[in-house]
């Protein structure tokens, strides 16, 4: 098969393109910027933006299937021309299409759903790649400081690829929503813990009040609106989120990958130098 990649150097894009790619199949990843993707050698880059259908033309061109994502732009807000992207894959003949879907849904999933192409939504509870914003804080100070203190069900990006992989090559997949979650609900603390293990470093977590995580989700560059949701989803954080699935299980034949993997594989971008 042929297959399109969107948000092909993302997390959960990378490792698509090379799960397709070894698999055997014909993969083209779409990117903003090809000069600056890495890919394996076989796979065939193309440049174009998600917001602007006008530049999507060619990548599209003779795909059997589509991952897609529902953000794009510098800013990475919510895509708004689902129907002219689902339109322009519908007219290329596209097959099957998967979507990394986000909180809640975009243009891209309601024109998706009433295309003619069979459809797979994935939902991911949380992403275990989220870890990363601790590195900088952990690589300083050694200390993970957070108000959150519920345990999250969050899944390893690879397993979130794998069950595209299988939604965009096998029969039986379309018309569904697959919720996908890790094998294990770890809270903040555990994950620090875990992170401390993997890097052979003491880690400590700091218990944060609601003004000190204003404070620190404003030292990432978030807005007001994005930093008060960050407080609610703190101290109110949804029912699923500790609720663990055998999703990946079911649909790969495999157990999901653990936090403590996810970790080793990471354990550089955490580890302090000096």
């Amino acid at each position: 098969m042929r297959i399109l990649v969107t948000g092909a150097t993302g997390q959960v894009g990378r490792h698509l393109v090379a799960q397709l790619h070894e698999a055997g199949h014909d993969v083209r990843a779409l990117t903003r910027n090809p000069a600056a993707a890495e890919f394996p050698a076989g796979v065939q880059v193309v440049a174009g933006d998600l917001t602007d259908t006008s530049t999507l033309g060619p990548a599209f061109e003779g795909v059997d299937g589509v991952h897609l994502i529902t953000f794009g732009g510098d800013g990475s807000q919510d895509l708004t021309n689902g129907s002219e992207i689902i339109g322009l894959a519908e007219r290329n003949g596209v097959q099957r299409a998967t979507v990394l879907g986000g909180w809640s849904a975009t243009s891209v999933e309601s024109a998706l759903m009433s295309s003619t192409i069979s459809w797979s939504i994935l939902q991911p509870v949380e992403f275990m790649g989220n870890a990363l914003e601790w590195a900088e804080e952990i690589r300083a100070k050694r200390t993970v400081s957070m108000l959150a203190t519920y345990p999250s069900a969050m899944v390893h990006e690879a397993d979130i690829a794998s069950v595209a992989a299988s939604a965009l090559t096998e029969d039986g997949r379309g018309s569904r929503t697959y919720p996908l979650t890790g094998p294990q609900a770890l809270t903040p603390q555990e994950r620090a813990r875990i992170l401390a293990e993997a890097t052979g470093q003491d880690i400590t977590y700091v218990q944060l009040t609601e003004d000190g995580e204003r404070a620190r989700l404003r030292g990432y560059g978030y807005d007001d609106d994005y930093v008060e949701f960050g407080i609610q989803l703190a101290t109110n954080p949804p029912d699923a989120s500790i609720v663990v699935l055998p999703t990946v299980e079911d649909v790969t034949g495999r157990p999901a990958r653990t936090f403590a993997q996810w970790a080793q594989e990471h354990a550089e971008q955490f580890r302090t130098t000096a």
